[in-house]
């Protein structure tokens, strides 16, 4: 299902405003707002990005994603 998704790029200290994305997950809405690969799992100083979505019920869901370390 393709939804629309505002992502937080916390990569930097910069304050930027949200980007807006239509996408089918939050890990694809990440790439393609800010061109990186992220998953769900991580620590916090690999955090990354905050995706938000707001369902069909009005309740506002938040995703946490992080770059992955190899």
């Amino acid at each position: 299902m393709i939804v629309q998704y505002r992502v937080v790029d916390l990569t930097t200290d910069e304050i930027r405003p949200d980007i807006h994305v239509t996408s089918w997950c939050p890990e694809a809405a990440a790439e393609i707002a800010l061109g990186l690969k992220l998953v769900r799992s991580g620590n916090k100083p690999n955090l990354a990005a905050r995706v938000y979505c707001q369902g069909k019920d009005g309740m506002v869901s938040m995703v946490r994603l992080y770059r992955t370390v190899v």
